[in-house]
C-alpha cells in the first residue's frame, strides 16, 4: 500500500511550515511515494534468474549466488552504474541514455592520464544509487539506459583517435540515444561535436563549456591539443562562435593566443566573479541565451577542472579559484533544465592523481545530475527523435578560413 504523505509525523510536526511553502525534504518525500518499483523488481528477478537463486542459510530471497544488479556496491562488473553493457552497438537506439568511453589522453601537453578516466569513472560510479532525493528522480525506473563501452582510439595519434571518436558519436547521436562521454583530455571535445554536427542537417547547436581555460588557440606544440577543441569546433557552420559560451575561465593558464581568438570571434566568457557578482540565475540566463540563439539544441562541455581545484585534486592542469561544486551543480542544473541538451561529455578526470577517487565521483555527480534534470525537465525518457537529429550524415562544413 502506498503511504499517504499527509500520515508522516514528518508533516505534521511544529516545525512542518503546515500551511507554508513546504521544504525540499517535505517535497522530495512526498515524490518518493510516487515512483514506481518496477525497475528494481524486474532487476532483482534478472539477478536470480541469472545468478541464480541464494544458498539455503540466505534468509533475503532476493540476493542471489551471483552477484548481479546494483548490490552489493564494491561487487560486480564496471559499467557506469552498473548499467547493461551493450555488446552490440547497432542496437544503441534500443535506450534512452548511452554511456560511452573515450579513453584518449594523447592531446595532454602537461601530465597525462586522463586515458584513465573512464575506468575511474565507472568504478566509482558504482558507489551510487539510481535515487536522488531532492529531485525525487529515480533513474532505473524513469529512464533505460546502456553502457556501450570505450571507443577504440589510437595511442599517439591525435587525428586517427578523432576520426573514431566522431563516427562513433555520430552513430550514438543519429540513433537517438542520449550521449554522454567519459573523456578523456579536452582534445575530445572537437571531435566529439563534429560527431553530433554530421547528424544535424541544417540545424545548429550551442556549445555550453565549463572550465577554467579557455581552449580556443588553434594549435598547441604545433598539433590540435587539448587546448584547442573549441577553434575547430567552432569552424563548423553547424557550430557557430558567436553561441560558443564559457563558464569560469580564469586564473594564470589561459594563453593570449586563444583568448585572441575569443575576442576575434565574439564568443562568450564569464568568469567565476562574473558567476558570483551576477548571482547563479543571472549566469545561467546569460548562457542560454547566448548559446540559443539561433540555434536548436545545446551541447554540454564539462571540463571537471572547472570546480576548484581543491575538489578534484585527480585533472591534469588543476587551477585554483574555480567553482565550487555546489555551484558548478547548480549552474548545471538550471541550464539542463530550460535548455535542449542534445549531449554531455565530461573530461580532464586523471586517476593517476586522484585522491580516494574523488574527482571521478564529482564527475559521476555531473552525469547523474544531468541525467536527473534531463528527467525532471521532460526530456527523457524521449518518445521520439529530436527534430534536430538529421537521419543521413553529412560532411564536415566549414565557416572560417
Amino acid at each position: 500500500m502506498t503511504e499517504n504523505p499527509s500520515e508522516n509525523p514528518l508533516f505534521n510536526s511544529p516545525n512542518s511550515n503546515n500551511g507554508h511553502r513546504p521544504s525540499e525534504a517535505q517535497r522530495a518525500l512526498e515524490m518518493e511515494a510516487r515512483l514506481p518499483l518496477t525497475g528494481w523488481q524486474q532487476e532483482v528477478s534478472q539477478g536470480l534468474e541469472y545468478g541464480l537463486e541464494a544458498a539455503d542459510s540466505i534468509r533475503d530471497r532476493t540476493i542471489p549466488t551471483f552477484s548481479r544488479g546494483e548490490l552489493p556496491h564494491y561487487a560486480g562488473i564496471n559499467t557506469f552504474m552498473k548499467a547493461p553493457y551493450l555488446e552490440d552497438v547497432r542496437r544503441v537506439g534500443e535506450y534512452d541514455v548511452a554511456i560511452v568511453g573515450v579513453p584518449h589522453d594523447s592531446g595532454t601537453t602537461y601530465r597525462p592520464g586522463t586515458r584513465f578516466g573512464p575506468q575511474g569513472i565507472r568504478r566509482i560510479s558504482a558507489l551510487y544509487t539510481p535515487y536522488n532525493f531532492e529531485l525525487g528522480v529515480d533513474l532505473r525506473e524513469q529512464i533505460t539506459l546502456c553502457d556501450v563501452g570505450d571507443i577504440f582510439t589510437i595511442p599517439a595519434n591525435n587525428e586517427k583517435s578523432f576520426d573514431q571518436i566522431s563516427k562513433g558519436i555520430a552513430h550514438i547521436f543519429s540513433s537517438g540515444a542520449f550521449p554522454i562521454i567519459l573523456g578523456g583530455d579536452h582534445s575530445i571535445g572537437f571531435p566529439t561535436v563534429r560527431g553530433i554536427c554530421r547528424h544535424l542537417g541544417d540545424k545548429k547547436v550551442g556549445i555550453i563549456h565549463f572550465d577554467r581555460h579557455a581552449d580556443t588557440q588553434e594549435t598547441d606544440l604545433d598539433e590540435r591539443m587539448h587546448t584547442c577543441p573549441w577553434f575547430h569546433a567552432t569552424n563548423m557552420v553547424n557550430a557557430p562562435a558567436k553561441n560558443l559560451v564559457q563558464l569560469g575561465i580564469g586564473g594564470w593558464q589561459v594563453p593570449r593566443q586563444g583568448v585572441k581568438v575569443c575576442r576575434e570571434r565574439a564568443t562568450n566568457i564569464l568568469t567565476v566573479t562574473d558567476i558570483v557578482e551576477k548571482g547563479i540565475d543571472a549566469a545561467v540566463d546569460f548562457a542560454l541565451e547566448r548559446a540559443l540563439d539561433g540555434t536548436d539544441c545545446v551541447y554540454i562541455s564539462f571540463d571537471i577542472d572547472c570546480i576548484d581545484a581543491g575538489f578534484v585534486p585527480g585533472t591534469g592542469w588543476p587551477e585554483p579559484g574555480g567553482l565550487l561544486p555546489r555551484e558548478a551543480l547548480s549552474l548545471l542544473g538550471k541550464i539542463v533544465q530550460k535548455a535542449p541538451v542534445c549531449g554531455l561529455e565530461v573530461v580532464e578526470v586523471s586517476p593517476p592523481y586522484d585522491i580516494s577517487d574523488m574527482t571521478s565521483l564529482m564527475a559521476t555527480r555531473v552525469i547523474c545530475d544531468t541525467m536527473a534534470h534531463l528527467i525532471v525537465s521532460g526530456q527523457l525518457p524521449r518518445k521520439q527523435k529530436p527534430a534536430y537529429i538529421h537521419p543521413e550524415a553529412q560532411p564536415q562544413l566549414v565557416a572560417w578560413t
